[in-house]
């Protein structure tokens, strides 16, 4: 039985998706151990830096008591909207040599930098974590079905604003820089350093409509089992990111090429 038209698209799809995240690897960490070491030392030096900080004003975390573990239920699943979102942000403008062959599409390159990305940033989280109770000799009670929803919320959230804005960064090239400013609070106001429990009103209801704030929720009821978040909306997150992702894949299937020729 010969494979249909659209079955050979998809083998083709998914051959040229794994051969744009091996280049990915290998320009991004390099041929050797270190660039990996390094992605794993940044979180790590930022996490050390939080806690020395506020454990000198601060008796004890907003949740629970150890300040290493509190920021990092904020800050590495925080680093997949950072982290993640800008590497696919700049998929177009990394891979644009290569978008003048007909088998490589802006959608290839959009999701191999994702993949890579992504799944990087889950090993440094589960080591980060690991290495945290283990050097603090922490009892704690992980729920993992709530932790691997919040990672699902941050890589769809994710997925969908960098799809956006690797549209937007090839169609108005002042707009990375916007982009940058504008998006510079986010990591004030997504509940890294805070309990969005703690916000007073009204400003607690502003600050729902922020979708990292559902995310680090989440991830906190997953670490903190007695925590019950019942602020966190999924299908808010969800939805967002699946309807910012389908707006940007067709803006990048309609307007994509028009914009590079400018």
């Amino acid at each position: 039985m010969q494979p249909t038209a659209p079955h050979l698209r998809s083998m083709r799809a998914l051959r040229t998706i794994f051969a744009l995240t091996l280049r990915e690897m290998s320009t991004t960490y390099g041929k050797s151990a270190l660039g990996y070491i390094w992605a794993l030392l940044e979180p790590v030096a930022a996490l050390a830096l939080m806690s020395v900080v506020f454990s000198l004003v601060m008796r004890q975390p907003a949740l629970g008591t150890n300040f290493p573990l509190f920021f990092a239920s904020g800050y590495l699943v925080f680093q997949i909207y950072s982290g993640v979102g800008n590497k696919i942000a700049t998929a177009v403008q990394f891979n644009r040599p290569l978008l003048e062959f007909p088998a490589v599409t802006a959608v290839d390159a959009i999701f191999a930098r994702f993949l890579l990305n992504f799944l990087t940033q889950l090993l440094v989280i589960y080591v980060v974590l690991a290495g945290i109770i283990i050097i603090y000799d922490l009892q704690v009670h992980l729920n993992l079905p709530n932790i691997l929803i919040s990672l699902a919320m941050a890589g769809i959230f994710t997925l969908g604003v960098g799809s956006i804005n690797c549209y937007l960064f090839v169609a108005i090239p002042s707009y990375s820089t916007v982009w940058a400013i504008a998006n510079r609070p986010m990591f004030i106001i997504s509940g890294v350093f805070f309990m969005f429990d703690d916000v007073p009103q009204p400003f607690r209801d502003i600050l729902w409509y922020n979708p990292l704030v559902h995310v680090v929720g989440q991830m906190r009821s997953g670490i903190y089992p007695s925590y019950d978040a019942e602020y966190v909306s999924i299908t808010y997150v969800v939805g967002l990111g699946l309807l910012c992702l389908a707006l940007g894949l067709l803006l990048l299937q309609r307007n994509l090429r028009q914009a590079m020729d400018r």
